[in-house]
């Protein structure tokens, strides 16, 4: 059992006891991570959530689709952050590299500073759910 396995286990048991699915508790760690982002950056919903839709446009573009699918399955419905960064105007085309990634954050209204921290923050979230495994892709993907 991997390291999100097992958190999910820990973390649905209560849940499972109240006679709530695994799923609703997954979901719940997907909007987890944009409401922590928005507490611990000070970004608000669309910048939370398009960030992390650019964020994995990059992975997705620079991963091979087994590699990327891991950090995606840390993420319920990953793709459709990816399609509110396109919404939003923050992701046009390749973002090829962490400057396109640093632009998209710009358009999302999001500061030098804030764009600085929105990288390490998440690849510490991903990391901790997905282990050494995810915390190696984040690293290859986010130099």
């Amino acid at each position: 059992m991997n390291r999100r396995h097992a958190l999910l286990a820990l973390i649905g048991f209560p849940f499972a006891a109240k006679g709530l699915d695994l799923g609703s508790v997954t979901n719940a760690l997907g909007g987890g991570i944009t409401d922590m982002l928005g507490t611990k950056l000070g970004v608000n919903s669309n910048q939370a959530q398009g960030g992390l839709g650019a964020m994995l446009s990059l992975a997705k573009e620079k991963l091979p689709g087994t590699d990327y699918g891991k950090i995606a399955s840390l993420i319920p419905d990953a793709a459709k952050y990816i399609d509110l960064a396109k919404k939003l105007g923050a992701v046009v085309g390749p973002l090829k590299n962490m400057a396109g990634l640093n632009k998209a954050f710009g358009k999302l209204g999001m500061s030098s500073d804030t764009s600085a921290k929105f990288v390490p923050t998440v690849t510490d979230f991903l990391g901790g759910l997905g282990g050494d495994t995810v915390k190696g892709l984040l690293g290859k993907v986010f130099k």
